[in-house]
């Protein structure tokens, strides 16, 4: 039987890193990323194209999470930083402890994604879309700079993350419900149901960076355990749940038809008022709206 040789082949670089417990875990981690993001990626292409619309960013958002744990599990992806606070169980002395910055990429590429594939199915405008992705991203990247600075500065970091956050429940608990309600109220239930549950999960990330990247409570073990079990049900669980609900409900009524003409996304109508209202008449007198692709050339310019 081959056991779990990682760590042999890739030595930790700090003081305090995972150990083979650590690794299998990962590894394990790994699987279910894998396997969640075949399923998707069979489950995406057994639909006509008009039907994918939520089923490829969660291909993108899985394939990540997979190369990431893929990363970890090996020991690779991480860097050693002195830790500010010592005296826990796993060590009597100032050390250095591991940071998984591969972790951060991760985030800084999926989460995004997830507020989109959130988001997407509300109506929110756009331009309200974009600002709630950038402060996601400024919410990682604190949270990265903050693990990677060894002094008391790094907790600077944390509030600006921690800010950076709330702006984002500002926006899923609020105008994002509101414009979910405008589409109907079975959008309004669905949406309500995957903001709260997610809301929730990243509610218990910045306590997991607290008690290991900031304040070195816990082991590495233990950090992966926590970030783990929180990935997987902001990834692969939430993911198949929130497609779940989705599947009765008519993509156009989001104004996403798929595909365009030539395999390229379209969207009917604009993101101007929270939801897709382009009314008749809009184009020609009483014609119905044309769904026409985002990246489309004007006629004359074909």
């Amino acid at each position: 039987m081959v056991g779990n040789d990682a760590l042999n082949v890739n030595p930790p670089t700090s003081a305090i890193d995972i150990t083979t417990h650590g690794s299998n875990w990962l590894w394990a981690v790994f699987a279910v990323m894998l396997l969640s993001d075949i399923i998707m990626i069979v489950w995406a292409y057994s639909l006509p194209r008009g039907q994918r619309v939520f089923h490829l960013l969660p291909i993108a958002i899985l394939t990540t999470a997979a190369i990431a744990y893929f990363s970890m599990a090996s020991d690779l992806g991480g860097t050693p930083v002195q830790a500010e606070f010592f005296g826990n169980r796993h060590q009597n002395q100032g050390q250095t402890r591991a940071i998984w910055y591969v972790r951060y990429i991760d985030w800084v590429i999926t989460t995004p994604l997830l507020l989109m594939e959130l988001l997407l199915g509300t109506g929110l405008p756009l331009s309200d879309i974009f600002v709630t992705v950038f402060m996601d991203i400024a919410m990682i990247v604190a949270g990265l700079v903050g693990a990677l600075v060894p002094s008391t500065y790094k907790w600077g970091y944390f509030a600006g993350g921690m800010a950076a956050l709330f702006f984002i429940w500002y926006i899923l608990l609020g105008p994002a419900r509101a414009s979910a309600e405008l589409i109907g109220p079975d959008v309004r239930s669905i949406y309500l149901r995957s903001a709260a549950f997610l809301s929730f999960l990243w509610l218990l990330y910045p306590i997991a960076w607290g008690l290991s990247d900031g304040g070195n409570v816990i082991h590495p073990d233990s950090e992966m355990v926590f970030y783990g079990i929180l990935d997987i049900l902001a990834k692969p669980v939430f993911i198949f749940i929130h497609i779940a609900s989705l599947r009765g409900v008519d993509m156009s009524r989001f104004g996403l038809t798929g595909v365009g003409v030539g395999g390229i996304s379209a969207i009917q109508g604009t993101r101007t008022s929270g939801f897709f209202n382009e009314k008749p008449g809009a184009n020609t007198a009483g014609a119905a709206p044309v769904n026409r692709p985002v990246d489309a050339l004007p006629d004359d310019a074909a």
